[in-house]
């Protein structure tokens, strides 16, 4: 697919996801269906069909998955039927560029991330809540090579960029020695990093190569847990 000269989204979209945010009901969101539909869906999916070729060229091994059903975008519809947090609707929209590996590894496996939210966008990838077993691996695989961890996430050029997060330990993991020099990164649950973005950037023309650029300084940290999962990069 060709890539966009016009951009993709506008200050309209931001508007919507505004009023969403105000009114996260079903009837204020059929009313504006269209919109979201027309300054959210249509245009998201777009992106990712246009970031499909820069991605493969970072890594054969990731998807860019534009789809309507099943894809890389996730739905807006919240999952509410254990949550508090009753509100039927995300008031963001999302996508996850991911490993070809994922759904067979129930989701062990390193993504790139796009998030749209006023005041709240930002870039991301890692891997987001392994599984026991992979967690296991991932720590494993940090205290066998230590240098290659630091050289990647404590980078400066890395981190003037992006931001470890997710969840942690309060103590140490069982069986790892509390003095270890990266104790505070085997204490994570998450493997994850987030690189933020102003709305402004969101409205850029050449946002799919902006997006392509980040994907590419954040590619190390998705090739090294790779490695650690002995999945291919």
């Amino acid at each position: 697919m060709a890539r966009s000269s016009t951009g993709y989204f506008k200050p309209a979209s931001f508007k919507f996801l505004r009023g969403l945010a105000r009114h996260n009901d079903r009837a204020w969101f059929i009313a504006h269906k269209n919109e979201f539909e027309v300054q959210l869906r249509q245009p998201m999916l777009r992106l990712i069909a246009d970031l499909a070729d820069p991605l493969h060229a970072i890594s054969s091994h990731f998807v860019a998955s534009p789809k309507p059903q099943g894809g890389s975008m996730f739905r807006i519809y919240r999952d509410i039927r254990y949550a508090r947090d009753k509100r039927p609707y995300k008031e963001w929209i999302s996508a996850r560029l991911f490993h070809e590996r994922t759904r067979e590894l129930i989701g062990d496996a390193p993504f790139f991330y796009l998030h749209l939210q006023p005041g709240r966008c930002f870039v991301g990838g890692g891997v987001w809540h392994p599984q026991p077993s992979a967690l296991k691996r991932i720590r494993a695989f940090l205290v066998n090579n230590p240098v290659s961890w630091e050289a990647t996430v404590h980078d400066p050029a890395f981190r003037s960029v992006f931001t470890l997060a997710g969840d942690s330990l309060v103590r140490p993991p069982q069986g790892y020695d509390p003095n270890h020099a990266l104790i505070e990164d085997l204490k994570r649950k998450d493997f994850i990093v987030h690189g933020a973005l102003s709305d402004e950037e969101m409205l850029r023309p050449d946002l799919q190569k902006h997006v392509t650029r980040l994907f590419r300084q954040l590619a190390p940290l998705n090739d090294w847990l790779c490695g650690a999962l002995d999945l291919e990069f």
